[in-house]
């Protein structure tokens, strides 16, 4: 009877200490839409994952939070952030524009509600680290329109003094081996490029 008294013990020490260690993680949050989502391809083979399981493989003390919705907007991204942002994030990677560039939407818009998620972010985490991922736009849009697109984001970077990836999609858009059959969603090949893209400018801010 002891024995088992003793083995029951040992057993609750160690989920009691299993669970304080997962609350008391660093979080992870990223904020995007298909290209987070890994569309055409398993979540698995998406960068998060790729993320999560080198942050596993060395052994840091931070989980990670996917959060990719297909279709996404700047604006959706904004009405969604409160409720990701619920639980505490060290750093939150907003991968977020590409739609609206696509759809031809206002860039004013887009920086106001990129700015938005910004603000929110650090209103309710004062010292989250931010990380904001470029995107660019096809040249069929108008020259005007694509110039104004890729200077969005180092002008918010620079404004709110957060992280750039320059462009997330580097070495991967327009590649049609490193891309599924639409020719704008990665393949698995393309997520492990944009990974090692992410994992250049997040790298430095783990703890």
């Amino acid at each position: 009877m002891l024995t088992r008294l003793i083995a029951l013990l040992i057993a609750s020490f160690l989920l009691s200490a299993a669970h304080s260690s997962a609350e008391t993680s660093k979080r992870i949050l990223f904020l995007g839409d298909s290209l987070t989502a890994g569309y055409g391809i398993e979540p698995s083979q998406a960068y998060p994952a790729l993320i999560a399981d080198r942050i596993e493989s060395l052994g840091l003390d931070y989980t990670v939070t996917p959060s990719g919705l297909s279709g996404e907007t700047s604006a959706g991204g904004l009405r969604r952030a409160n409720w990701v942002l619920q639980k505490p994030v060290s750093i939150l990677v907003i991968a977020l524009g590409a739609n609206d560039g696509l759809r031809g939407i206002d860039l004013s818009d887009t920086k106001k509600n990129l700015q938005g998620i910004i603000d929110l972010a650090r209103k309710k985490y004062p010292g989250v680290k931010i990380v904001l991922a470029g995107m660019q736009m096809p040249p069929n849009l108008g020259p005007d329109y694509t110039a104004e697109f890729r200077k969005l984001y180092p002008d918010l970077a620079e404004e709110n003094d957060v992280e750039l990836i320059p462009f997330l999609l580097e070495g991967v858009a327009g590649n049609p081996n490193l891309n599924i059959a639409d020719g704008i969603h990665p393949n698995p090949e393309g997520h492990q490029i944009v990974a090692e893209t992410v994992w250049h400018t997040l790298e430095p801010l783990l703890e």
